[in-house]
């Protein structure tokens, strides 16, 4: 319901950048948010901003979707395969999000979702937010070309949405009024030994990079979060710490004196929405008791 103005869909809007495993640190940036009073109308997501961002928008909280990856190891999600496509199967993950996910369409979810994927075929930057692809849509939105096979969709190869979009502002940007984005894909220093892994995680890390620039500016508030490039993409050992860390930087940005200007605006949205929907209720109970049906009735 767009009282603020017929131009915005939504008021208030969240992207989530890809990164792997530091996607952790997407939870921890959305505690902070959570605590500053901050309800999203609708949530875009790449890669890892996509996992985290779908339970989020299923009605999970940060720290039950953590609770969900504890003790998982990489082996879990994937399933090896004769190298084609790629190395790996994403049969793991497909299984996890069908199993933990309470949701089974997109429109079953309790926060308007946009998954942001790649049609391999096209070379082009696909989005999905509607039907019952949800759950094919996300591990798409995760397939790390040459690491998985590509994740079919109606006979269409997608990969993972970082290629060309890794930080999905630009997807709600006319949508929204305000547009929080959390970043926590930031430059790889180059590794001290080289191995495909590293040569593979620094390839995909400076294509994301280089995409990422402009989403930057249409954040109204941008949440970075720094010292995580250590962590490898694909580790699960140091879920806590990557989180902790997106929690910090997301409570650093969040208490400048910009931000909280934002939160405060947010904060009189919703006062004047629960208002608008009062006096509706109020309109709507009384014109019933003024029906001539229910005065017969009586």
């Amino acid at each position: 319901m767009a009282i603020f103005s017929k131009s915005y869909d939504h008021f208030l809007g969240y992207a989530l950048s890809g990164g792997g495993a530091k996607g952790f640190a997407h939870l921890g940036a959305l505690k902070v948010l959570e605590k500053c009073g901050l309800k999203p109308d609708v949530i875009a997501g790449t890669s890892a901003g996509a996992l985290a961002g779908v339970f989020y928008a299923d009605g999970y909280h940060p720290d039950e979707i953590v609770e969900l990856f504890r003790k998982k190891e990489f082996r879990e999600f994937v399933e090896f395969t004769i190298p084609t496509t790629g190395f790996f199967k994403s049969a793991g993950l497909h299984n996890f999000l069908k199993k933990n996910l309470r949701a089974t369409r997109f429109e079953e979810l309790q926060i308007p979702f946009y998954v942001v994927t790649t049609d391999w075929n096209r070379a082009s930057t696909v989005t999905f937010s509607n039907g019952d692809d949800l759950v094919d849509a996300v591990v798409a939105s995760c397939t790390i070309p040459i690491v998985f096979h590509p994740q079919m969709i109606h006979d269409v190869p997608y990969v993972d949405g970082g290629l060309l979009k890794n930080f999905p502002v630009s997807v709600i940007r006319k949508k929204c009024k305000y547009v929080i984005g959390v970043n926590v894909s930031l430059m790889l220093p180059p590794p001290e030994k080289y191995n495909i892994r590293r040569m593979l995680e620094r390839t995909f890390n400076l294509m994301s990079n280089s995409n990422t620039l402009l989403d930057k500016a249409y954040c109204d508030i941008l949440i970075e979060t720094k010292g995580i490039e250590k962590y490898s993409m694909f580790d699960l050992q140091n879920q806590l710490k990557i989180m902790e860390a997106g929690y910090h930087y997301a409570a650093l940005t969040m208490s400048k004196n910009e931000s909280w200007e934002i939160v405060r605006k947010c904060h009189r949205h919703y006062a004047l929405t629960r208002k608008i929907h009062a006096q509706l209720l109020r309109i709507r109970g009384k014109n019933k008791s003024q029906n001539p049906e229910n005065l017969n009735a009586q």
